[in-house]
């Protein structure tokens, strides 16, 4: 069974962090993280989904169903972040995914005195309804000005997909402490190496 440090959080939209559960899309063989039903439900868990603990005689079905939703997510999310349609298939998909359990009630909150959404109650007991809210999400990011914000990390050997919301838009990394930071060592050692190649007077 996956750990919780096998799942990375940094996407920015629930949606973009399941989609982050298939690791290494650049290789030929990426490494699957939702290896079964366990895997889905404990990351379903952690990512606030799936009440902890709930018994779900059914989870085992909804590993494929929701492999396949991911890479339907996948699929849609880049396409609209690159100015282009999806499938009408990835769209049938996604809308009968969305559809397949009520929307939660939406919550809001005052914060430094102004009123804003507060997330939704969004704990469900079976894993096919968790499923349904990444759904939910992923069409409201699609239909959303965010969507134009979806980037893929710009380290060569990682392509992690997240939500870019730096002040100036420009955000490379999926996360500075991971691939900012290995980025950021290799154009050092890059810099010291050709230092010392360089003839002194």
């Amino acid at each position: 069974m996956a750990t919780d440090d096998t799942w990375i959080w940094d996407g920015g939209r629930i949606c973009l962090d399941f989609t982050n559960t298939l690791r290494n899309r650049w290789r030929t063989s990426p490494q699957e993280t939702l290896r079964n039903a366990g895997d889905l439900a404990h990351w379903l868990q952690e990512a606030g989904l799936l009440a902890p603990g709930a018994p779900d005689p059914a989870a085992a079905a909804v590993l494929a169903p929701g492999r396949r939703l991911r890479e339907t997510v996948d699929r849609a999310v880049l396409a609209v972040a690159d100015g282009r349609l999806p499938t009408s298939g990835d769209v049938a998909l996604l809308n009968r995914s969305a559809a397949a359990a009520p929307r939660p009630a939406l919550q809001i909150a005052i914060t430094d005195g102004l009123l804003e959404p507060a997330g939704t109650t969004s704990l469900t007991v079976d894993a096919a309804a968790a499923l349904t809210l990444i759904a939910q999400d992923a069409v409201d990011l699609l239909l959303s000005a965010e969507i134009r914000r979806v980037r893929v990390c710009g380290a060569d050997r990682c392509a992690l997909r997240f939500l870019d919301r730096s002040p100036a838009h420009n955000r490379r990394w999926c996360s500075m402490s991971r691939c900012g930071n290995r980025a950021k060592v290799r154009l050092h050692q890059a810099r010291a190496r050709r230092s010392e190649r360089t003839p002194k007077d």
